[in-house]
């Protein structure tokens, strides 16, 4: 016969009355802030952990920037206004950023320009960006967060995550640095070709950008490849391409005569 467990004061078994323990590798509660995962992997000792994003994904002109952050395992969100780079206002970002750059343990940030997104592909630029990225830190972490999808190859353990700019401290750096530094160029740019609007669009697919495009045909800071960029180069030579109208009939006969001479 089995024997019942004991009851407690209250009449509950010993069992039910402790508490619950949570697995090792539990996932974070959002409330625990945007800290809560490099204090779970540094616990786990995978510290230093380091956070990869990237900024001009979805544009169509300017270069692709990708960005790797390692922030202090001691108070990895101890950065007052860190927070997703798409959140924040542009003043604001900007300080946060000057912020990173002077507190980071370590960072560094990768260019790739448009013609390489022509030539190899924007998912193969995005990758071998986060794989230079990672290399070019001056640590080696215990483990890589990044941001919407795995990266293979990078040699450390690491952990996909959605909305990861949202989530983790160290992404979210990486994604101002990423989104400061594409901004800056692409404001340099507006100065070299300042009938498209870079400064204000940042070289995203708004009506005033798609309005400049087939006005002016792309510059040579645009993506080729993409298909709103081949659209306008289309109609761009089309229209360059239509021969000039026929003079009027009275224009034929002006012309006429004063070829004959005739007054």
């Amino acid at each position: 016969m089995t024997q019942a467990p004991d009851e407690t004061a209250a009449g509950a078994p010993d069992w039910f009355q402790q508490p619950r323990r949570r697995p090792p590798g539990y996932t974070p509660r959002v409330s625990n802030g945007l800290a809560a995962y490099e204090r779970v992997l540094s616990r786990a000792g995978l510290a230093p952990v380091a956070g990869i994003d990237e900024a001009g994904r979805g544009a169509c002109a300017g270069p692709l920037v990708v960005a790797a952050a390692v922030l202090p395992s001691d108070s990895p969100a101890a950065i007052p206004g860190l927070a997703d780079s798409k959140e924040l206002q542009p003043a604001i970002r900007e300080t946060v950023y000057q912020h990173i750059i002077r507190v980071a343990f370590a960072w560094h940030v990768v260019v790739i320009p448009p013609g390489d997104i022509d030539r190899l592909g924007l998912h193969v630029c995005n990758v071998t960006g986060m794989r230079r990225a990672l290399a070019g830190l001056r640590c080696k972490p215990g483990f890589v967060l990044t941001d919407g999808f795995p990266v293979r190859g990078l040699g450390i353990p690491s952990l996909a995550m959605w909305k990861g700019d949202q989530a983790a401290a160290c992404v979210a750096a990486a994604s101002i640095l990423a989104k400061v530094t594409r901004d800056r160029i692409m404001t340099d740019l507006d100065e070299q070709h300042p009938r498209y609007g870079f400064a204000r669009h940042k070289g995203y697919c708004t009506s005033d950008h798609r309005e400049a495009l087939l006005d002016h045909g792309p510059c040579p800071v645009h993506r080729f490849s993409y298909a709103n960029v081949i659209e306008a180069s289309r109609a761009r030579a089309e229209a360059q391409a239509v021969p000039a109208p026929a003079p009027a009939a009275d224009d034929e006969v002006v012309l006429e005569a004063h070829t004959l001479g005739v007054r």
